[in-house]
């Protein structure tokens, strides 16, 4: 016994199925772009929480002027 799908695959289908995952692909190539500044300033969280973990009582304006 075999699945029949109650749909037929036409051409108008798969172009936009194409465009669908075009379009998704974008957005994901876009939400990659991070400007350096926020990198940094997540850099310095982590490294904030991480020390804090350790007992470490430096804040992230001291962490800042030591990166």
């Amino acid at each position: 016994m075999s699945y029949i799908p109650p749909f037929t695959i036409t051409a108008d289908i798969v172009n936009l199925v194409a465009n669908i995952s075009e379009q998704v692909g974008q957005l994901n190539a876009s939400a990659l772009i991070v400007s350096p500044q926020l990198r940094k300033q997540n850099r310095i969280k982590t490294i904030t929480g991480t020390l804090a973990i350790e007992g470490n009582t430096l804040s992230e304006e001291q962490i800042a002027a030591i990166i």
